[in-house]
């Protein structure tokens, strides 16, 4: 059995979990996440706790039994506390400001970058270059990040761009002076 999978999953004061057929509906303070889970794993709520299991032992079965657990989980956290994911552009000129919901870049090109916040993502600008990514999908936070930062990923010769919070970046040596 899976370690993970086997876990119940505490549902905090506040959050609402049912599952319908197929598909789990969380509600809380932050908001509604609704997931649906494969066929051949069971889930249930009971006495303030979610429990998953498996109906069983097909290898595909057993392969989703801990994630579907884990996104279930992310999901109670989500509409719970939310998920946020800290970037900083670090660079001569780079900064961010908000127009709307949505970012502006002027990340060093001949033209600003228009970033459109997806549907259930927040952003939010400290500063030219500071910027906060705030949800309730772990997923979708994760990955809007993901994506800002390549708008101009950083560099390993002077480190610029755009990078995590407590990202480390390997940085190299420039080119050697010629010596005769």
């Amino acid at each position: 059995m899976s370690r993970i999978g086997k876990l119940p999953i505490i549902i905090p004061q506040g959050v609402e979990a049912r599952v319908e057929g197929m598909t789990v509906l969380v509600k809380g303070p932050k908001g509604e996440f609704k997931t649906d889970f494969k066929k051949g794993v069971q889930v249930a709520v009971q006495d303030n706790q979610i429990v998953v299991s498996r109906e069983n032992e097909i290898k595909s079965v057993r392969s989703m039994h801990g994630a579907i657990r884990n996104i279930i989980n992310n999901a109670v956290t989500g509409v719970c506390n939310g998920f946020e994911k800290n970037l900083q552009l670090i660079g001569t000129g780079y900064r961010v400001k908000m127009t709307g919901k949505d970012l502006e870049f002027s990340l060093g090109f001949s033209h600003p970058i228009i970033f459109k916040a997806p549907e259930g993502i927040v952003f939010v600008v400290d500063g030219q270059d500071k910027l906060k990514v705030v949800g309730i999908d772990r997923q979708l936070v994760g990955q809007t990040a993901a994506e800002i930062r390549g708008l101009r990923p950083p560099e390993p010769y002077k480190g610029k761009g755009i990078r995590y919070q407590d990202e480390y970046v390997a940085r190299k040596a420039g080119k050697a002076a010629k010596s005769e």
